[in-house]
């Protein structure tokens, strides 16, 4: 897994409630147990339109946007069914990090496990970000896990929270494999006594 240290990017302004996983990747798209290539189905009820095309009003079709890396959304962000296909297909897009006052527990935790930094703030901060974001190209968002601060446009800084331990899996690109592989002189160890002592196991 990538690790998360410090990330600055465009940030996109997505001012809606309740964001369920079946709006971030319709359930058409959960037919793959990829992780890539979801980027495409990313929000796809919203940023296409019945003929396919992209719908210009949706704001990661905006050309600031397009290549936004951090999303800023409203409360209540990863609801709904516990697909892991919604941070696949964040991730693929190019979003490392998502903002909101609140995230359903699954996304949030599915979020870790796939190197995606989810900020909890409060409703005051959000609003100062989500401003920041609707600078379209000047929205740009820099986000320091190590410090744990976000930092806006014009240099104002917001402190934000997270578990030490999820902290320390981001930094270091540790999923559920690399937290395991961490013990593998350990496990290596444990077979070998396990074979001598226990030849006929």
């Amino acid at each position: 897994m990538e690790k998360f240290v410090k990330l600055t990017g465009v940030a996109a302004p997505l001012p809606v409630v309740n964001v369920d996983t079946d709006m971030i990747i319709p359930k058409d798209y959960l037919k793959t147990i990829k992780r890539t290539g979801l980027g495409t189905g990313l929000f796809a009820e919203a940023r296409y339109k019945e003929d396919g095309s992209e719908n210009p009003d949706f704001v990661l079709n905006k050309p600031a946007y397009r290549n936004a890396q951090i999303l800023v959304a409203g409360d209540n962000f990863g609801c709904g069914s516990s697909r892991e296909h919604a941070p696949w297909a964040l991730l693929d897009f190019g979003i490392r990090c998502v903002i909101s006052t609140s995230f359903a527990d699954i996304f949030y935790n599915n979020c870790f496990k796939n190197g995606i930094l989810p900020i909890v703030v409060s409703q005051e901060d959000l609003d100062k970000l989500m401003d920041d974001a609707g600078r379209g190209s000047n929205a740009v968002l820099t986000v320091d896990l190590e410090s744990q601060e976000i930092t806006g446009p014009d240099g104002g800084t917001i402190k934000f929270d997270i578990d030490e331990f999820k902290r320390h899996c981001l930094l270091n690109g540790l999923d559920d494999i690399g937290l395991t592989l961490e013990k593998a002189a350990s496990i290596a160890a444990f077979e070998k006594t396990n074979a001598q002592t226990h030849p006929w196991a």
